[in-house]
């Protein structure tokens, strides 16, 4: 089946999930108490409003100014469960994030989950439609401020300047979980279409190259292997893919069809869980080639590299604290930036190619409902830095500081 074809059935797969969801609401009203006691509907949202403030280089918007309110996240997430073994999941989103994610209203995901088998000690399923990539320990639920540890991801590993890319894919996953007295084992596989065809996505790739044309997903594979003790005291995860894109040029474009993306990030994940206190880490292996475009800035053939390691301290229900220390390489072998300033003159900066943040956050958890959330990033390098908020390469600066605040609402 061609790139087009199965791509569009996922994706209709997973809007007439979502469709089905949102519909069967209104139809359902009177029944909404009994249905949602049986736990075959659930509606849910979620609202958080977030300010950033640099003091050098933009970051979701023009933050390097009076700061930015340009970071914005309204969720509504149904699902609808007509039978055991069937459900139907799909989150309409509204983002706003810088020049990255100017709003709009999109399917974050929209799925159909069928259980094969589900017992006590096992469960066996497949998914269809489009669905979060099962990747390091928070991807699958990144959008959501309460299941975060902090109000940015660590962005040596999960990126929000190519988000739509790493978040879903439009496809076919198959899961497993194996229950035991020892530990548990959830096994992901899945094939599909990422999501490469956005601004910034296509920013982060190619870069500030004028172009016409548009990156093309392909067929791509990726999977994650989690294990955790029955308390979830320890967890321990791989996860790696195969992600495949082409280059569909346009009308008098100086870039290629043949233009070929190749991304194969491998990620280990590690943590523990005490009482009060959490240890998380995670180290990441990125192979990214690029080539045949027709024009030598863009054929590139690396390994990046990214690492980060995070404690949480809860001092009571309420709140709770968080220090990070995070690493990216944009390439592995040239850690420092300089050899590739070098072979472009020193137009680019060498610290566009390497990031280092000590984050420190604070969490009050006012309510169940109730969160706000503050956090102080001081940042050396600027690898992950938006190409859309900063078009500029040459005008960035090494060294910086990120505040953020954020509060957020759920029902």
């Amino acid at each position: 089946m061609s790139n087009s074809r199965f791509s569009t059935t996922a994706f209709f797969l997973g809007s007439s999930a979502l469709l089905l969801i949102f519909l069967s609401g209104p139809s359902l009203a009177e029944e909404l108490p009994k249905l949602q006691n049986l736990d075959m509907f659930k509606l849910n949202g979620f609202l958080s409003q977030g300010y950033i403030k640099t003091n050098k280089n933009n970051f979701f918007g023009h933050s390097n100014d009076a700061g930015s309110l340009d970071f914005r996240e309204i969720g509504l997430t149904a699902s609808l469960r007509p039978s055991p073994k069937l459900q139907l999941s799909g989150q309409l989103l509204h983002r706003r994030a810088g020049e990255g994610s100017n709003g709009g209203i999109r399917i974050d995901f929209g799925f159909l989950d069928y259980n094969f088998i589900n017992t006590p000690a096992a469960e066996i399923g497949i998914r269809l439609g489009r669905m979060k990539n099962p990747f390091g320990f928070y991807n699958d639920t990144r959008d959501v401020p309460f299941t975060r540890p902090s109000i940015l991801l660590p962005q040596s590993i999960y990126f929000d300047r190519a988000r739509n890319l790493g978040l879903a894919s439009d496809g076919a996953q198959l899961y497993g979980e194996s229950r035991t007295n020892w530990g548990n084992i959830t096994v992901q596989f899945g094939t599909g279409f990422p999501q490469v065809n956005d601004r910034s996505t296509e920013a982060s790739i190619l870069g500030p190259i004028p172009h016409s044309g548009n990156l093309k997903s392909e067929l791509s594979y990726l999977g994650r292997i989690l294990y955790e003790l029955p308390d979830s005291r320890l967890r321990l995860a791989i996860s790696g893919s195969q992600v495949n894109a082409v280059y569909d040029s346009g009308e008098k474009d100086v870039l290629r069809d043949a233009g070929s993306v190749k991304f194969y990030p491998l990620i280990l994940s590690a943590q523990y869980n005490a009482e009060r206190w959490s240890i998380t880490s995670e180290y990441a292996l990125r192979h990214f080639r690029l080539s045949n475009f027709g024009d030598p800035r863009l054929d590139q053939n690396l390994t990046g590299e990214s690492f980060y390691l995070q404690g949480t301290y809860r001092f009571s229900p309420s709140w709770e604290a968080i220090l990070r220390y995070d690493l990216l390489f944009t390439n592995r072998k040239d850690r420092s930036g300089k050899k590739y300033a070098a072979a472009t003159g020193y137009k680019a900066p060498a610290h566009n190619h390497y990031a280092k943040d000590i984050t420190i956050g604070l969490r009050w958890n006012i309510t169940p409902a109730i969160m706000l959330s503050t956090e102080y990033h001081r940042i050396n390098g600027t690898a992950w830095l938006s190409p859309l908020d900063n078009p500029d390469k040459t005008d960035t600066e090494k060294n910086w500081n990120l505040f953020a605040i954020q509060a957020s609402y759920r029902f």
